[in-house]
C-alpha cells in the first residue's frame, strides 16, 4: 500500500513591507510522506517571502518537473521556480532555461558543502538566486508545524517574523547568490 501526502493547512497573515505587500492566505499544503516538518516549513517561509495571487505550491518531491513552488502569469509562462534542498547542477541549468527566476533555499547541515561543491557552475546562471537558512532557524521552524496553522508573517529589511501567537522565530537568510539577470 502506498503511503498518501498528509494534509497541513495555513492561515498566513502577511505584512511585507519592503514589498508593500499585505494580505492573508489560506494555504493548504500536501505533506510528502518522505518530507520532514522543517522541510514543508521551508517551502512555507518560500511562500511567505515570494507571496503573490500567482504562487501556488506543485509537486516538488512528487515530480522531477515541477518545483516545490511556482508562479506562473496567465499564459503559462513560468515566471518563478522556486526549489527546497540541494537540488543538482544539471537540474537547476536545466531549471534555469524554462523559468525568468528561480530561487533556491538551501538548508540543513550539509548545505555549506552542497553550495562549494556547485558553486563554480550555479553561479553562472544569471536568473539564480540562492539563500542559504542557519540549521537552528529551519529547525525552530518546524516547531510551528501543526496540522491547522494560523501563522503572523512580517517581512522588512530582509528578515522574516514568523509566528503562531505563542512562538516567534526570527529568519535572516544568508543570500550566497544573488540574480544577475533582470526578470524576462
Amino acid at each position: 500500500m502506498a503511503l498518501t501526502a498528509t494534509i497541513y493547512k495555513a492561515s498566513l497573515h502577511i505584512a511585507d513591507m519592503d514589498r508593500h505587500y499585505y494580505r492573508d492566505h489560506a494555504l493548504t499544503i500536501a505533506r510528502h510522506p518522505s518530507e520532514t516538518d522543517e522541510r514543508m516549513m521551508v517551502r512555507v517561509l518560500a511562500f511567505v517571502r515570494h507571496a503573490h495571487e500567482h504562487l501556488s505550491f506543485a509537486n516538488g518531491l512528487s515530480s522531477e518537473e515541477e518545483p516545490d513552488l511556482w508562479q506562473k502569469d496567465l499564459t503559462g509562462a513560468i515566471e518563478l521556480w522556486i526549489e527546497v534542498g540541494q537540488p543538482d547542477d544539471k537540474h537547476v541549468r536545466k531549471v534555469c532555461g524554462r523559468a525568468k527566476q528561480v530561487v533556491i533555499y538551501t538548508y540543513g547541515r550539509s548545505a555549506d558543502r552542497w553550495w562549494e561543491q556547485g558553486r563554480a557552475k550555479l553561479e553562472r546562471m544569471e536568473n539564480l538566486s540562492v539563500l542559504s537558512l542557519p540549521v537552528n532557524t529551519t529547525g525552530a521552524l518546524a516547531k510551528l508545524a501543526q496540522r491547522d496553522m494560523k501563522l503572523h508573517c512580517t517581512l522588512q529589511d530582509g528578515e522574516v517574523s514568523i509566528g503562531d501567537g505563542d512562538e516567534t522565530v526570527q529568519v535572516d537568510p544568508a543570500t550566497l547568490k544573488r540574480a544577475t539577470a533582470p526578470s524576462r
